[in-house]
């Protein structure tokens, strides 16, 4: 299981557009109001459509994202995730999982999504249970081989079962993350030096109003 869920961090880190950095530096993870819409006028990645609906939705992947596997094997929750899934659960924003596992743990993703939780729980070493039941029905994963990311099959599965939603994606490649924003994900790169650990829930909360 170690080997599906360890990755080498990105070589480069996410450009974002100086309007976004600001915003970004400037709001924790704590904050309950959202930003003012005036906070990043202008700002076209956070600008909305008239066909899209208030109701954004995060995904992230699960290696070295939220999750942390040690040398030993065990995993844990990455620093600050245990937190930031509870402040958007909180706030009633839906999110989901985009992670690659082998397409044999099953024949549809309910299958996949329970393998995956069967294999982590068996190596869970951290104080508080992984947030499962968050994520209801929300873990897509890759069918063939050929769907492991970052093909964009599994963005553009979650895409189309996300309606009109404004739609996050986090995780710790730049990779990956370039993969989303080119889907027209808002994204956003972890483990970056100077940044928030995790986009700021009032960001997120911003991309929810008009």
């Amino acid at each position: 299981m170690n080997r599906f869920l360890r990755k080498g961090m990105g070589r480069a880190s996410l450009a974002l557009g100086a309007a976004l950095a600001s915003t970004v530096l400037c709001v924790t993870v704590s904050e309950a109001a959202p930003v003012g819409a005036s906070g990043i006028a202008g700002t076209a990645s956070v600008a909305r459509t008239a066909d899209e609906t208030a109701c954004p939705v995060v995904y992230f992947d699960l290696g070295e994202t939220l999750v942390h596997t040690a040398a030993d094997g065990g995993i844990t929750y990455r620093s600050g995730a245990a937190s930031y899934l509870r402040a958007l659960r909180e706030r009633h924003i839906r999110i989901g999982l985009i992670t690659n596992v082998p397409p044999s743990w099953g024949t549809t993703d309910a299958e996949r999504a329970a393998r995956l939780e069967k294999e982590v729980d068996a190596m869970w070493k951290d104080s508080a249970p992984f947030a499962w039941k968050d994520f209801g029905d929300r873990i897509l994963t890759p069918r063939t081989g050929a769907e492991r990311k970052p093909a964009p099959v599994l963005w553009e599965r979650a895409r189309t079962e996300s309606g009109h939603c404004r739609l996050v994606f986090q995780a710790e490649t730049a990779e990956e993350v370039d993969v989303a924003a080119s889907l027209g994900y808002m994204p956003y790169q972890v483990g970056q030096p100077h940044r928030p650990a995790f986009l700021p829930v009032g960001l997120v909360q911003l991309l929810g109003h008009h």
